[in-house]
């Protein structure tokens, strides 16, 4: 198996349609009857199982509601649901802003929404202001678990905490709103530690995760499978390198993956992708100066590919940033080649380690 100098080796079998959250209308929807009207409010047939089979499946979910809030809450909290629901919105905007809302904050494109609700009116506003959102209608919730959408091809362990992950970094937000001082000072207080590894074959699965669902901090959306990643992390002419981060207030899982094809007297990174959950924390630029490092180390130039999909200007920058150029373009293609005279040092208020 060989890997062509510009081109991505792609696998048909990895969907790239990946649903990261499920947002809830209320109403007659994940339960019978109108909460404002005064109905005896039941949840439907197996909502309880259906909201924890997809909270396992690392899927997010959040609610898109015309309710009162405390109401509506209240509720949610004597069904014992009211925790697995990130962000939610409930109040008397349109569900398109609503859903617009969560994608914010959860820090998403809402192409990887999907929102279920009861009136076709309600899909029907979603559906025009929103043609990404996949709209489904409650009617169809029996088979909500067997959409494709909705079967992610692994359950990783990062996969299983996702929600609480996401907890965690509410958390970590509200730290942040308190302190009084420079953001350095703040990330400082954290005490992180960010490790990276060569990928062993336990990582495998939720490398291939990272591949496909990760779009804003990644240098060419290529997507790998399994097989693929298992063939490079066992190839002496690839370096498969994983990151991961935790802090005081827990761990952020696997959050960063680099491929890199190694030549003679050059290598070249196919593929660089952070989790945007670590886009605020300062340790985007870690992992590409570790490669820097490496590659001077082993006397060799680094070049690095980068592929424009509108949403992953930030990658370019650090790029550049990093003392990147171009030297070479292929349609939407370009090459970049760093000269490695300079090579930035890693944040004071982070801990490196290096395993493997």
């Amino acid at each position: 198996m060989t890997l062509t100098k510009n081109l991505p080796i792609t696998n048909s079998t990895i969907d790239k349609t990946v649903i990261k959250c499920l947002v809830w209308d209320l109403d007659n929807t994940l339960w019978n009857g109108v909460l404002l009207e005064g109905d005896r409010i039941t949840l439907k047939n197996q909502i309880l199982d259906i909201i924890q089979t997809l909270d396992n499946r690392g899927i997010l979910q959040s609610i898109a509601s015309k309710n009162d809030p405390e109401k509506a809450i209240a509720q949610l909290q004597q069904f014992g649901l009211h925790e697995y629901f990130i962000y939610p919105q409930i109040n008397w905007n349109s569900k398109a802003s609503s859903i617009q809302e969560i994608a914010k904050l959860l820090n998403i494109g809402t192409d990887a929404i999907a929102f279920i609700d009861d009136q076709p009116f309600e899909l029907e506003e979603v559906n025009f202001s929103l043609p990404e959102v996949l709209c489904i209608n409650a009617a169809e919730l029996d088979r909500l678990l067997y959409r494709d959408e909705m079967k992610p091809r692994f359950i990783t362990a990062d996969s299983k905490k996702r929600r609480l992950m996401y907890i965690s970094d509410l958390e970590r937000q509200n730290a942040e709103k308190e302190f009084i001082g420079p953001q350095e000072e703040f990330l400082a207080t954290l005490n992180m530690t960010f490790t990276i590894s060569s990928a062993k074959e336990e990582d495998l699965q939720r490398a291939e995760e990272l591949t496909v669902r990760t779009n804003q901090l990644n240098t060419t959306g290529y997507t790998y499978s399994y097989d693929e990643l298992n063939h490079f992390r066992q190839s002496e002419n690839h370096k498969l390198l994983i990151a991961s981060l935790e802090d005081k207030f827990g761990s952020y899982g696997k959050i960063g993956l680099a491929l890199v094809e190694c030549q003679n007297s050059v290598w070249t990174i196919k593929l660089l992708l952070m989790s945007c959950r670590v886009m605020s924390r300062g340790v985007g630029t870690i992992m590409l100066n570790y490669i820097l490092s490496l590659a001077k180390q082993n006397n060799v130039r680094l070049r690095a590919e980068f592929v424009s999909n509108n949403r992953n200007r930030m990658m370019y920058v650090a790029y550049k940033f990093a003392g990147f150029q171009q030297i070479e373009k292929q349609g939407e293609l370009e090459i970049l080649e760093n000269d490695m005279t300079r090579i930035q040092t890693a944040p004071d208020y982070v801990k490196i380690q290096i395993l493997g």
